[in-house]
């Protein structure tokens, strides 16, 4: 096995703290299970590239990296070389792990055929490095490493299927530079977003919660969001390099049709094109100035191409790593390029906030199911809003409350009928929560926390309020829900001392 004393590729300094930081936890522990996000555009793969490296060079064993797509898989063997790692891709004709090779890359589905089959022994293997960790296909394999290391690695350590959460399998989170740290040193490009509201009501969620592609393709092929699409690509990304991302190839399709007819150099690509073709398109869009690109998933990962400068969100998601895997599409930073363009028409940043604002992902490791109820109550579409409910875990907090919930449509109404104020409204909702929190609290900081704990109630509520306004705007929605939550504390510590003496 050939390795050097030093990385080929020169390493940032928070792609080496990162690094130090898990190789010292390797050295101390016997069974480790480590979780290590970084946001896309920060570099994963050079970082648990040179982690192999010298994982080798400390403890002599092999390590397994496991991909789920062709393209990953590809790349992440270039990368190895270029840290100075020789590796062999595993495919479909390989035969045993070699015994002058130390690294090695492979597919999930291919690696567990040959694992299977008998065709390759694991028991050398002393690493194993997940990337996409939020995908689920790789604990299939993991019985066939139980001495080794295990580091997943992800740019949003939040589980793709709710019921597998990833604090399950992994034991800690190492979190690396955020977002917004990012942008300020210039390793990513600042975004500038430009949002248009949508009504989703007619999406509808599939079993695995996000969108269906069929109620998605009939929204956005529809002539008005078409023509919303083109009004808000020439106010916002005329002439730019753009990427649109659909969910239906139906949809993006249509958006071709439209942007040919409006006389924009535009091409569509989606899974059904051959690799020929893809190749071809890509290599396209990369000489093309102020190229247009729409396509279907297919772009979301295994593709880097620095020269976008415009993202075009034209679907919904209720998926967070789907959300910053599409605008990161748009954040390579360049000596000529330092900010981007997004263009959201599917209340995504409504949903899930901004990208480059910082998340807790700690608190999102260690409470995923916390963090999916908020997603839901922002998700936006039909099923959302009829779904709406308290979860089990947020009733169990108050006991003492037999009506949790509150209909602001139907308050509204009642207050228009009676000539009050809309704002009515809001001072009706935030007395009854205020009331739920000192009813369930023996003491203030008590109350408090349960007021945090109501967050995602009162985003739904200011929802409900803001529709009924109609024509309120974004900012003003969350101002709104800002405010709410300032009086909503503020009630209960001006009530607390009277509620206690009574």
């Amino acid at each position: 096995m050939k390795t050097t004393t030093k990385p080929v590729q020169a390493l940032y300094a928070y792609q080496q703290t990162d690094i130090n930081n898990i190789l010292d936890q390797l050295e101390n522990a016997s069974n480790l299970k480590l979780l290590y996000q970084l946001p896309t555009g920060g570099g994963k793969t050079v970082v648990f590239s040179e982690i192999a490296r010298q994982f080798m060079e400390r403890f002599n064993k092999k390590v397994m990296i496991l991909t789920h797509r062709k393209e990953l898989c590809t790349q992440t063997s270039k990368t190895l070389k270029n840290m100075g790692v020789e590796n062999r891709v595993i495919n479909s004709t390989s035969g045993n792990l070699k015994a002058n090779c130390d690294c090695y890359v492979a597919m999930v589905e291919t690696l567990r055929n040959r694992i299977k089959s008998k065709k390759i022994k694991t028991a050398d293997v002393g690493l194993v490095i997940v990337d996409e960790a939020h995908h689920n296909s790789f604990r299939k394999l993991m019985g066939s490493f139980k001495k080794a290391f295990v580091i997943g690695v992800t740019a949003t350590p939040f589980s793709s299927d709710i019921t597998k959460p990833m604090n399950s399998h992994y034991k800690s989170l190492i979190s690396g530079e955020n977002i917004s740290s990012l942008i300020e040193k210039g390793f990513l490009a600042k975004p500038t977003s430009y949002v248009y509201e949508v009504e989703l009501n007619s999406l509808k969620t599939g079993l695995h919660g996000d969108y269906t592609v069929s109620s998605s393709n009939d929204l956005y092929s529809s002539p008005v969001m078409l023509e919303l699409l083109l009004k808000a690509y020439k106010e916002n990304a005329a002439g730019k390099k753009t990427l649109i991302f659909n969910n239906g190839i139906a949809a993006s399709q249509k958006v071709y049709e439209t942007f040919t007819d409006a006389g924009i150099s535009i091409k569509h690509l989606d899974n059904k094109c051959s690799d020929q073709e893809r190749k071809e398109i890509l290599k396209w869009f990369k000489k093309t100035k102020g190229a247009v690109l729409t396509s279907v998933s297919i772009l979301t990962t295994g593709f880097d191409e620095p020269t976008v400068q415009h993202i075009i969100l034209n679907r919904a998601t209720t998926s967070i790593t789907l959300y910053h895997q599409m605008i990161g599409r748009g954040a390579r930073s360049l000596p000529s390029k330092k900010t981007f363009g997004i263009i959201d028409l599917g209340n995504n940043i409504q949903r899930f906030g901004k990208w480059e604002e910082p998340v807790d992902w700690q608190n999102v490791f260690d409470h995923p199911d916390v963090f999916a109820k908020q997603l839901h109550y922002q998700g936006g579409g039909t099923s959302a809003v009829q779904s709406h409910g308290f979860s089990a875990e947020l009733r169990a907090r108050f006991p003492n409350t037999l009506e949790m919930t509150f209909d602001i449509e139907e308050q509204y109404h009642e207050v228009l009928h009676t000539d009050k104020k809309p704002k009515t409204v809001i001072q009706q909702s935030i007395r009854q929560q205020a009331k739920m929190c000192l009813d369930n609290a023996g003491t203030l900081s008590e109350a408090l926390f349960l007021a945090e704990a109501l967050l995602p109630e009162i985003e739904w509520r200011v929802k409900q309020y803001v529709k009924c306004l109609e024509n309120a705007s974004t900012n003003y929605k969350k101002w709104l829900i800002e405010d709410y939550q300032q009086r909503l504390k503020g009630l209960i510590i001006k009530l607390f001392p009277k509620i206690k003496a009574a």
